[in-house]
């Protein structure tokens, strides 16, 4: 059984939301990347979302856009992101690690190339913001040949032809895309988050992490009351930017532990 789909069983057995934050791979420092995916695990993560950094990244927002352009110029790369992974999973076999990013660095090193790094690695899961699921194939065979979930992401428009075609395909979970725009919109309208998901539910088999435009304790612990999991990324990656080096990983552990209670009491309100 993958991780990923262990913790999901393990936080159903226990009624709790999983929470999902993400980082990107070597910003403010490449130094500190695993560093900062231990103070998360921590603070109460249950899985990790790294981003991988890239030039163009066309569904962020200006926060993370600008955590790439940092990270990139710092020297980081698909490969010194599969590299932290590595360094991560050697201190922590439990806690899985997904990739979210964009195809044209995994093009670039080449599907069998990506594949065999990855789960030499310990990568649990791959969401390719830029790989719809009629476009895939390819990269669907791959990962599920290493036993590597690939996930995808659903909106507010998403037809239900295309929440059909990702419930054929997706394992792991799928991250719905709460709102429409970029990562770190505000505006987030939890009722209507509540009735697109029996909508998705319908034809997805695997939980469903909701994410976009989710802040602060406040608003997870709404989410918490009809998402399977919470995936919060730039109100982090704000955090990690405006943080003191030496208070950087304490202040993300707290934050994550604020998170992590939020969730457990929108759990129990539900």
């Amino acid at each position: 059984m993958s991780r990923i789909k262990s913790t999901f069983e393990a936080l159903a057995a226990q009624h709790k939301t999983g929470l999902i934050p993400f980082i990107t791979a070597g910003d403010p420092d490449p130094r500190r990347t695993v560093a900062f995916m231990q103070a998360m695990v921590a603070g109460g993560a249950d899985i990790i979302e790294l981003g991988v950094p890239f030039s163009d990244p066309m569904a962020d927002g200006p926060v993370i856009q600008q955590s790439s352009e940092r990270a990139l110029a710092r020297g980081m790369s698909l490969r010194r992101v599969l590299d932290d992974v590595q360094r991560f999973r050697a201190q922590d076999a439990r806690t899985p690690v997904v990739l979210m990013g964009y195809a044209n660095p995994i093009e670039r090193m080449g599907l069998d190339a990506f594949a065999h790094a990855a789960k030499v690695a310990g990568v649990d899961g791959v969401l390719v913001v830029d790989y719809p699921p009629q476009e895939a194939a390819a990269f669907i065979e791959k990962m599920q040949g290493v036993a590597i979930d690939p996930i995808f992401l659903l909106a507010p428009t998403s037809t239900d032809a295309r929440i059909a075609q990702v419930g054929k395909v997706a394992s792991g979970y799928v991250y719905y895309v709460s709102l429409k725009g970029v990562t770190g919109a505000a505006n987030l309208d939890v009722s209507g988050i509540a009735q697109k998901l029996p909508q998705l539910r319908a034809q997805i088999s695997v939980p469903i992490g909701v994410g976009f435009g989710i802040r602060d304790a406040q608003t997870a612990r709404a989410v918490a009351q009809v998402a399977d999991a919470v995936v919060i990324g730039s109100r982090i990656v704000q955090l990690l930017e405006q943080a003191a080096p030496a208070d950087a990983a304490r202040e993300l552990t707290r934050f994550i532990a604020e998170i992590r209670a939020a969730l457990d009491e929108g759990k129990k309100a539900a």
